[in-house]
C-alpha cells in the first residue's frame, strides 16, 4: 500500500504542536506494518540547516496558483527511513514563521496544488492521500475538480485528519476561483457564511475523515465544539472516526532519554533523583519529600489557563506542594505567572520559554501533571507525562477522557484523576485528592504502575489506519 502524508508540518524538521509529532511519528509505524509512506511538506526558512543540507533537488515544475502559473521546486531527503519531500518557493515559504500570514490562504493554496502536480514529477502514484488539517484540506476538492479524469489519479483515495477544528482556514469568497482555479459549482462544499472555508472542503470531499480521539470525534459533533462545522459532521459520521494519537515511545524513554538527570523505568527511586535535580536547577528548595506539580503548555484560554489562575494562589498558600510551569504563550497570562513567583519563590518556578530539554526534565521530575483544558482535540502531553511517571490530573474532554481514567482505590485500577466540569474548584479538589494519595504510598505505588504499564506507542493508532485505508481502496 501506498501512502503520501501532506502536511504543513513535520517533527524533527518544522514544529509549532502536537501536528509535527504526529507526522514525525505515525509515517514510521505505518511503515512497520509494511505501508510504503512518504511525508511531503513546505519548505519554510526555519527548517535547521541540518536538514536542508541533506535535501537534494528532484525537480523543478509551475504549478497553477489560479490564473498564474507559479514556480516549485521539489526537494527531498529520508529521516528515519521514511521519504520526505519539500515544496520550495521563496515568495511563499521563505519567511520566519509557519502561520499568521495575511496570505496564508494562498500559500496553502499553492501548497494544496503543488502536491497533486508533483507527484508525477517525483514518480510517486499513492493510492492513499492523507491530509492533515486545514492546510492541506482542499488537495481532495483539487483531485476532484481538476484531476480525476486524468488515468495517473483516477484511482487515488483521500483521508482527511481534523487535529484541532478550532482552526480552519477561513477565507474570502475570491478565493475559489482566483486561488483554487474552480467554479461556483464546488462553493456550497466550501461555503461558510460567504467565505470560503479550507477544513469544510476537506470533511466534504475526503473520502474518510479522522479526528484524534474518538472522544473528540463526538464533541465535534456538538454546537458547542463544532464551530459551525457540526452538522456537516453529523451528516458524516458513517464515515468519520476517532484514533488517539500516540506518542515516539524511542525517543520518549525515560530508561534512555539522554536529556533528563538519572535514567530509569519504573524505579520511583531513581525517578525521585530527576525531582530533586529540577528543584536545583530551578532555584527551588530541594525537597524530595513533597510533590512536585507540573504544566508544559501554551499559555492561552483553551488549556484552562483561567481555571489555574483562579485558584492556584490558593493553593500555594495552602498546600505543601511546589509548581513547575513551562510554556509561553498570551502575554497576560505570562505576567500572571511571572508575578506569582514574586509571592511563591520557594514554590513556583515559571520558566516563560520553549525548552525541549527542559521538558523532558519536567516530566521526569514531576509527581503530577495538571492538563485542565479546556477542550483537547487528543493530548500529547498526558501520554508523555505516563510514560514518565508523572501522574495527570486532567479534565474529562476529547483524548484526556480516552486516555486518562481516574484511581480507584477499591480496585488500584485507573492511571491517573479526572474532573468533568469546567470549572476552578472541581479541578483544585481533584488535585488535592491526587495530592492526599501521594502521601499514601500503597496508592501512590499502584497508580504509578498503571501509568508505567501503558502502551503509548503508534503500534495500535497506526493498524487502526491501515483499517480505514482498505476500507475505502475496495
Amino acid at each position: 500500500m501506498k501512502v503520501l502524508f501532506a502536511a504543513a508540518e513535520g517533527h524533527p524538521f518544522i514544529k509549532t504542536g502536537g501536528l509535527a509529532d504526529v507526522i514525525g511519528a505515525l509515517p514510521k509505524a505505518l511503515k512497520g506494518a509494511g505501508v510504503d509512506v512518504r511525508v511531503i511538506l513546505p519548505k519554510y526558512r526555519g527548517i535547521p540547516d541540518a536538514y536542508t543540507s541533506q535535501m537534494e533537488q528532484v525537480a523543478v515544475i509551475d504549478v497553477p496558483v489560479g490564473w498564474r502559473r507559479q514556480y516549485c521546486g521539489i526537494l527531498q531527503t529520508t529521516y528515519d527511513g521514511i521519504p520526505v519531500y519539500f515544496i520550495d518557493n521563496e515568495y511563499y515559504f521563505g519567511r520566519d514563521g509557519i502561520y499568521g500570514y495575511m496570505d496564508d490562504g494562498e500559500r496553502f493554496a499553492f501548497f494544496n496544488r503543488a502536491v497533486l502536480e508533483c507527484l508525477p514529477a517525483i514518480d510517486f502514484q499513492p493510492e492513499v492521500l492523507h491530509c492533515h488539517d486545514w492546510h492541506a484540506a482542499v488537495i481532495p476538492l483539487l483531485l476532484n475538480a481538476h484531476y480525476r479524469h486524468e488515468p495517473f489519479y483516477a484511482n487515488m483515495r483521500t483521508v482527511f485528519t481534523i487535529h484541532n477544528l478550532l482552526y480552519q482556514g477561513v477565507f474570502p469568497y475570491s478565493v475559489l476561483g482566483e486561488l483554487l482555479g474552480v467554479g461556483d459549482n464546488y462553493f456550497l462544499s466550501v461555503e461558510y457564511y460567504g467565505n470560503v472555508n479550507f477544513m469544510k472542503g476537506g470533511i466534504v470531499h475526503s473520502d474518510h475523515v479522522t479526528t484524534v480521539s474518538p472522544t473528540y470525534a463526538d464533541e465535534i459533533r456538538t454546537s458547542y465544539y463544532g464551530y459551525g462545522l457540526d452538522g456537516l459532521l453529523s451528516s458524516r459520521s458513517g464515515s468519520l472516526s476517532g484514533i488517539v494519537n500516540g506518542i515516539d515511545t524511542k525517543s520518549y524513554n525515560p530508561a534512555t532519554d539522554p536529556k533528563i538527570f538519572t535514567r530509569y523505568r519504573s524505579n520511583l527511586a531513581k525517578k525521585a533523583e530527576n525531582k530533586t535535580g529540577l528543584q536545583e536547577e530551578l532555584g527551588l528548595p530541594v525537597r524530595p519529600e513533597i510533590p512536585l506539580v507540573a504544566m508544559v503548555t501554551r499559555l492561552v484560554d483553551s488549556k484552562g489557563l483561567d481555571l489555574i489562575t483562579r485558584v492556584l494562589d490558593e493553593i500555594l498558600y495552602t498546600d505543601d506542594i511546589q509548581f513547575v510551569l513551562l510554556g509561553t504563550g498570551d502575554q497576560e497570562y505570562e505576567r500572571w505567572f511571572r508575578e506569582a513567583v514574586w509571592r511563591y519563590p520557594d514554590k513556583l518556578s515559571a520558566q516563560i520559554l520553549f525548552n525541549d530539554g527542559l521538558s523532558r526534565k519536567i516530566y521526569a521530575a514531576s509527581d503530577i501533571f495538571l492538563m485542565p483544558s479546556k477542550f483537547e482535540p487528543c493530548g500529547i502531553s498526558q501520554l508523555l507525562a505516563l510514560r514518565y511517571g508523572s501522574i495527570p490530573v486532567v479534565r474529562e474532554t476529547g483524548g484526556l477522557n480516552d486516555t486518562v481514567h481516574s484511581y480507584n482505590e477499591e480496585t488500584g485500577e485507573g492511571n491517573g484523576f479526572t474532573f468533568k466540569n469546567y470549572n476552578a474548584h472541581d479541578m483544585m479538589h481533584t488535585l488535592r485528592r491526587a495530592v492526599s494519595l501521594y502521601h499514601q504510598p500503597e496508592h501512590w505505588k499502584k497508580v504509578t504502575k498503571n501509568a508505567f504499564a501503558g502502551d503509548y506507542s503508534w503500534n495500535v493508532s497506526a493498524q487502526e489506519y491501515i483499517d480505514i485505508y482498505n476500507r475505502i481502496l475496495q
